[in-house]
């Protein structure tokens, strides 16, 4: 007789696996746009990331978020977040990882490529932690511009040692940077900001008066602020502590209350006569800022991306143990149907994302891959970013009640998913930047192009896709009107060509059948006939 009481029909929490060497796709993504050489060290990560311990540090530093402490008990300011303990395990594994640095302190061939891997495994177990890593490493190009920031801040933001303690930079063995544009009347018009800076008298030094509305990672050891200086808008490294040893007064208002991203500080200051340092020139503030807000673009699409592959495979571990009407959910045809549609759009944006990250790679010495970079950096963010939250919300779908229960990781993967399409400028931000690119040049839509050309031939869907965007680029009346409907064909066309050149059969032809070809409905899970879901299940189980 059974025991009522017995737990049956339950699977098993998907842990003690190895992130890298279970997805496919990743490892082929990472192989053919030049990072085989990390595979070894990639492995190594993600057996780290799948280790029951740090999935548990995960849930838990997103279960405590952090607290803000503004005042000692005697009155004093303090200014400081407090954070679970879980918080700093997870980021010293980050840090240790270099996924802050390592592209610019031990550059090679494929470097951002084998970065992008790890970030994309990383962001499946605790995302938060990605907010101060990708601003510290997009802020690199900048800093190392200034000789004089670059001698004391490169070292620090170099090394592999996380230091979350309140101190000077020179006390410290690690550093983190932080970046502030938003304020309350602007959100992404950032030439509204109110905020001023004045020439203090010292050379390259200014007093910086106002607000930022966000600003994440207070506790960050420096951060790059945009504010009105004499000459216009301007860039400024405002550090937390003085070169004197005393505190800047950058004072913390409060931290959000966030929908996800809990574990994550971000928050509203004031600066009261902080003290910045010129960076770049005067009035070319945004230009400056906006190179580190090319390489956080990129983190937005491979923390989506990430996140994507976390819920499909949840999904698809979760179908292949729990057994309904005498079968494994896995073997009915509609529900493999539903997750083999999943694992395609999960497969797709890692294939795009990582071949965006070559194009980082790639930029300085070739110039088509710059412009490609330029011009796909933005569109790919915006597609990734804006199709992953429906397939999250349906791989929550498949787990039943179970997926809405926030112990398990559904409910982060579903609170943080949106994110990415909001940080570093929502969608239409993102589509009128695309027709930015394409204004300033023809070198941009040449590379694109160039990218297809490889698999034109192989497919008559991608053919008809390819041509159709050419008559959509051929008449650019009401441009602005369609651009993201002409940013979704590019993007969707691409990932097609590299599918095809770079995927199993089953894959590539069931993309390109429903995403291309139109023979698809308006939910996951419509795969059409003759598809072979089952290979394309399989393929993507984690384990």
């Amino acid at each position: 007789m059974t025991d009522v009481f017995e737990v049956l029909n339950q699977p098993p929490a998907l842990e003690d696996y190895n992130l890298f060497t279970t997805d496919k796709a990743l490892m082929q993504a990472a192989e053919v746009n030049g990072a085989g050489w990390a595979k070894d060290r990639l492995t190594v990560y993600g057996s780290r990331l799948g280790d029951a311990e740090t999935i548990e540090n995960g849930r838990l530093a997103h279960k405590h978020p952090p607290q803000l402490k503004l005042f000692d008990r005697f009155g004093h300011r303090r200014d400081e977040v407090e954070f679970h303990p879980a918080w700093h395990s997870i980021m010293s594994l980050i840090i240790g990882e270099g996924l802050h640095s390592a592209p610019w302190a031990e550059p090679k061939p494929g470097a951002h490529v084998a970065r992008a891997a790890a970030y994309i495994m990383h962001a499946q177990i605790e995302p938060g932690s990605q907010c101060p890593t990708t601003m510290t490493y997009g802020s690199v190009p900048a800093i190392r511009k200034d000789r004089h920031l670059s001698e004391t801040w490169l070292p620090k933001i170099y090394s592999r040692q996380y230091d979350g303690s309140n101190k000077p930079v020179t006390q410290k063995t690690g550093a983190l940077i932080g970046m502030g544009m938003t304020e309350k009347q602007g959100g992404s018009d950032v030439r509204s900001n109110t905020t001023v800076a004045t020439p203090s008298g010292n050379a390259g030094e200014y007093i910086i008066t106002g607000h930022k509305w966000f600003f994440s990672c207070p506790q960050n050891d420096a951060h790059l602020v945009l504010a009105q200086s004499p000459n216009g808008l301007s860039c400024f490294f405002v550090p937390r502590w003085l070169p004197d040893g005393s505190k800047n007064p950058v004072q913390i208002q409060r931290l959000k209350d966030k929908v996800g991203n809990k574990s994550n500080a971000s928050s509203e200051v004031e600066f009261h006569n902080a003290h910045g340092w010129l960076l770049g020139e005067e009035g070319r503030g945004v230009p400056t800022i906006i190179e580190m807000g090319t390489y956080t673009r990129l983190d937005c699409a491979l923390g989506s991306t990430g996140l994507l592959r976390g819920a499909v495979a949840q999904a698809l571990h979760h179908v292949a143990h729990r057994r309904a009407f005498q079968r494994h959910l896995i073997d009915q045809p509609l529900m493999t149907n539903v997750v083999a549609d999943l694992a395609i759009e999960s497969e797709a944006a890692t294939m795009l994302a990582l071949r965006l990250a070559r194009a980082f790679d790639r930029a300085e010495e070739d110039p088509a891959e710059a412009a490609f970079r330029r011009l796909c950096t933005p569109a790919v963010k915006y597609w990734i970013c804006k199709r992953s939250p429906n397939a999250v919300v349906e791989a929550m779908e498949v787990h039943g009640g179970n997926g809405y229960v926030d112990e398990g990781p559904l409910g982060m993967l579903y609170k943080e998913i949106p994110l990415n399409s909001i940080w570093e400028g929502s969608g239409n931000v993102m589509c009128l930047d695309v027709l930015r690119a394409l204004q300033k040049g023809q070198d941009g839509l040449d590379a694109y192009f160039a990218e297809l050309m490889p698999a034109r031939g192989s497919d008559k869907r991608l053919d008809a896709a390819i041509n159709d965007l050419k008559v959509e680029f051929a008449d650019l009346t009401e441009i602005e009107h369609r651009a993201r409907r002409v940013v979704e064909k590019m993007m969707a066309t691409l990932q097609g060509a590299l599918l095809l050149r770079h995927s199993t059969p089953a894959v590539a032809d069931a993309f390109c059948a429903s995403r291309l070809g139109g023979d698809w409905g308006h939910a996951f899970g419509t795969l059409p006939k003759g598809v072979d879901t089952r290979a394309i299940a399989d393929r993507a189980l984690p384990g």
